[in-house]
């Protein structure tokens, strides 16, 4: 049985314990605010760019779908996990469901080509017996998204330029309602043929029929520019916010267990040093009739 000053010690780690979980759980609440934010902000200039894609297709397809054809390429998979722990099962979710999506017939492991964002997704990937050509460090706020997908870019245009990366898929967290979030992937590049298809049968709003007036070719090329990107940096937010809100779910659990710990380590305590106090009352009576005896 533990003495009282062992239980003191236990009582003060829990309370400090209690304090840093606190804390990140504030600091997770935040965060999922502020990437909830950056993935509404996107959803405008993503619908302008699917209106700008949807006028090419209606007038000049070919040159969309001409750039959507795969086959036996070799294939870059942008995995988005975290650097830091106590997430839940985050980084297990992603890692098995990338494993998965390896084992399908269009993304070859042996044809493939990981750049793994985030050191635990890294470390999980290995461990499960894929070499991660990359690894990246996720930014650490909303300002250093834009520069850590510039810098995604490079290495994925290297991978095309050196090793003939010829179809990008990004495997990503992404947040379905409140606290609940899934796997998924998206391939971005090229232009997926069954959203391409999609995109083309949907009705027109306007009562002006759509149309432009620069090179097609243009167009389409800085369209799929703008797509690229935003679709990588929306991959990254939304990860992101995954990553908060399973933090934040993991540090409410965690906040449950030490406050029950704390009820158990005070009730434990108190019946010590009550049973403490109880023997010496005992001892002092005993010493007290022992001296009437004698006496």
């Amino acid at each position: 049985m533990a003495t009282i000053e062992e239980l003191k010690h236990k009582i003060a780690v829990a309370n400090d314990l209690q304090s840093v979980v606190k804390t990140m759980k504030a600091l997770a609440a935040v965060s999922i605010r502020q990437y909830e934010k950056a993935v509404e902000s996107l959803s405008e200039y993503n619908r302008t760019l699917e209106l700008g894609l949807q006028i090419l297709l209606k007038n000049r397809p070919e040159v969309l779908y001409r750039k959507t054809a795969i086959a036996n390429r070799l294939v870059g998979i942008v995995v988005f996990g975290s650097d830091w722990g106590m997430c839940g099962q985050f980084n297990e979710r992603i890692t098995s469901y990338t494993q998965e999506k390896l084992r399908d017939s269009h993304l070859n492991a042996d044809r493939s080509l990981i750049l793994a964002i985030g050191s635990r997704v890294y470390d999980r990937l290995e461990a499960a017996g894929h070499n991660c050509a990359d690894c990246f460090t996720l930014p650490s706020s909303l300002e250093g998204i834009t520069s850590a997908i510039q810098e995604i870019v490079l290495i994925l245009e290297r991978w095309q330029r050196e090793n003939q990366v010829e179809q990008i898929v990004v495997i990503y967290n992404q947040i379905l309602s409140g606290a609940t979030y899934r796997p998924t992937d998206l391939q971005i590049f090229p232009l997926s043929l069954a959203w391409l298809n999609n995109l083309r049968q949907r009705s027109w709003k306007s009562k002006s029929l759509p149309t432009f007036t620069m090179n097609e070719e243009g167009l389409a090329a800085a369209l799929f520019r703008q797509y690229f990107f935003v679709s990588l940096y929306r991959a990254c937010a939304e990860s992101l916010k995954s990553e908060n809100t399973s933090r934040l779910t993991a540090m409410q659990m965690a906040e449950k267990n030490i406050a029950e710990r704390l009820t158990e380590l005070n009730r434990e305590f108190n019946h010590q040093r009550q049973t403490t106090i109880t023997e010496e009352l005992l001892d002092i009576v005993s010493g007290f009739e022992a001296l009437n005896g004698n006496e």
